[in-house]
C-alpha cells in the first residue's frame, strides 16, 4: 500500500507538466515528449487512458474521412468511460495526445507524415520531422508514459512465404519486450496467422481471444486457428465445444496430436476479464505485451472465403507488378471496414476503465489478501 502511494505521487509528480522528459541527464539537452494536459490530468489521477496510433489517420484513408474517423474513435473512447490519447510525432517531438487542431493536421498532411514504427523514432525525432506512428511505436510511447491499453485495428505479422523472405513485422517484436496490452481484431488476414502466433509464442506473447474460441483474421471473424485450454474438465470440454475429448488424459493427449499446430491459450468473455489478465501481468513484471484479439462484429464480418479469394487475386498482382512486402499491406488497408477499429475503441475503453478500477482497490488495499 505505501508503495503504491509513492507510485502515485511520482506519477502526480511527472504528469503535472505537459512535456516529460525521455532522459534524466546532468546538463545534456533532453528529447521532450509532450503529454496533452488531459491526458496527463488522467493519468497522474489513476483514471482510464487509451492510446490510439496515428498511421491509420494519415495512411490508413483519404482527407477528410481519415479526419472525421479519428474524431469518431476518440468520441467513442470517451463515451465508454476513457480518455483517448492518440500518439504521432509533431516537428520532431512526441506527442501522447494530440488536440483536434493536431489531428486535422495529421489528415492533412496524410503520406507525408512518415509511416514510423520504433527504428524510425530517432531519425524523425532528430530531423524534426512529422511521424504517424505504427503499432510498435505507439506501444513503445504508451509504455514509456504508463498507459497500459492500446487500440488498434489490425496488428502485423509474419508475411506469407516469410520463412524465405524472413520479413517479419516489428509489432511482433515489441509485443515481446513492452508491456502494453493490444486491442485489436486480430493479425491482417493478408499475413501467415498460423507462424504469427507461432513467432508470438516465441516471444512469449499472451494472446487472448475475447468471446471466442477461433482466432479472428482483421476482417474476418475466423483464421483456422482455434482455441486449447488449459482446464481439460468435461464441463469445460462442453463449453467451449470440445464435446468429443475425452476425460481422460491420455486420450485427449491422442486426439490433440490430430489437431492443427496452431492455438490461442486464452479465453476472456468481459472487459473485467482483460483488465484481470493485464493488470496480473504488470504486477509480475512480465516486461511482455498482451494481444487480446477481438472478432469484427457480425453484422460488419465480410465472408471468409471471399477475403481469402481476394488475398490471392491481391498477392498475385503484387508478385506480377514486383510489388515489395512493406507494401502488400496497402492493398487491405484501404478496404479496411471502420466498424472494425471503432468496435475495438469501446472494447479496449471498457478495458481500461475495468483496469483503473482494479488499480485504485489496489492503492486503497482493497485487494489485499490475508497471508497465512
Amino acid at each position: 500500500m505505501a508503495s503504491s502511494a509513492l507510485s502515485r505521487l511520482s506519477n502526480i509528480n511527472r504528469h503535472l507538466k505537459p512535456t516529460a522528459s525521455l532522459f534524466d541527464s546532468d546538463g545534456a539537452s533532453r528529447m521532450p515528449v509532450k503529454i496533452s494536459l488531459e491526458v496527463s490530468n488522467a493519468l497522474s489521477r489513476g483514471h482510464a487512458v487509451v492510446a490510439l496510433e496515428s498511421t491509420i489517420i494519415s495512411h490508413g484513408m483519404p482527407y477528410p474521412q481519415n479526419l472525421e474517423t479519428a474524431k469518431e474513435v476518440e468520441a467513442i473512447v470517451r463515451t465508454n468511460g476513457a480518455i483517448p490519447a492518440t500518439v504521432a510525432i509533431l516537428d520532431g517531438i512526441p506527442c501522447i495526445g494530440v488536440s483536434i487542431q493536431q489531428l486535422e493536421r495529421l489528415a492533412i498532411l496524410g503520406t507525408q507524415a512518415r509511416k514510423t514504427a520504433r527504428r524510425d523514432i530517432a531519425h524523425i525525432v532528430a530531423t524534426k520531422g512529422n511521424g504517424a506512428t505504427t503499432v510498435s511505436a505507439t506501444m513503445f510511447f504508451a509504455s514509456m508514459v504508463g498507459i497500459p491499453v492500446f487500440v488498434t485495428g489490425g496488428i502485423g505479422g509474419v508475411h506469407r512465404h516469410g520463412e524465405n523472405t524472413m520479413d517479419i513485422s516489428s509489432d511482433l517484436t515489441e509485443l515481446g519486450r513492452t508491456p502494453v496490452a493490444v486491442i485489436s481484431a486480430g493479425v491482417k488476414s493478408i499475413l501467415d496467422i498460423p507462424r504469427t502466433l507461432e513467432y508470438l509464442e516465441t516471444q512469449g506473447v499472451c494472446v487472448a481471444a475475447y468471446k471466442t474460441n477461433e482466432f479472428p483474421a482483421f476482417f474476418t471473424e475466423k483464421s483456422g486457428s482455434k482455441m486449447i485450454f488449459g482446464n481439460w474438465q468435461p464441463s469445460n470440454c462442453k463449453k467451449h465445444g470440445w464435446s468429443h475429448f475425452r476425460a481422460k488424459p491420455w486420450a485427449l493427449r491422442c486426439e490433440m496430436t490430430t489437431m492443427p499446430l496452431e492455438w490461442v491459450h486464452c479465453r476472456v468473455d468481459t472487459p473485467e476479464d482483460c483488465a484481470q489478465l493485464i493488470d496480473a501481468s504488470i504486477k509480475l513484471k512480465l516486461g511482455t505485451g498482451i494481444l487480446i484479439a477481438v472478432p469484427i462484429p457480425k453484422e460488419h464480418a465480410a465472408s471468409g472465403s471471399l477475403i481469402e479469394s481476394a488475398i490471392q487475386l491481391a498477392l498475385k498482382e503484387a508478385r506480377d507488378k514486383n510489388i515489395i512486402a512493406s507494401k502488400q499491406d496497402r492493398l487491405s488497408l484501404t478496404a479496411l471496414d471502420i466498424a472494425l477499429v471503432k468496435n475495438n475503441a469501446a472494447i479496449g475503453a471498457k478495458i481500461s476503465v475495468a483496469l483503473a478500477q482494479i488499480r485504485k482497490g489496489s492503492d486503497t488495499g482493497d485487494d489485499a489478501q490475508p497471508v497465512s
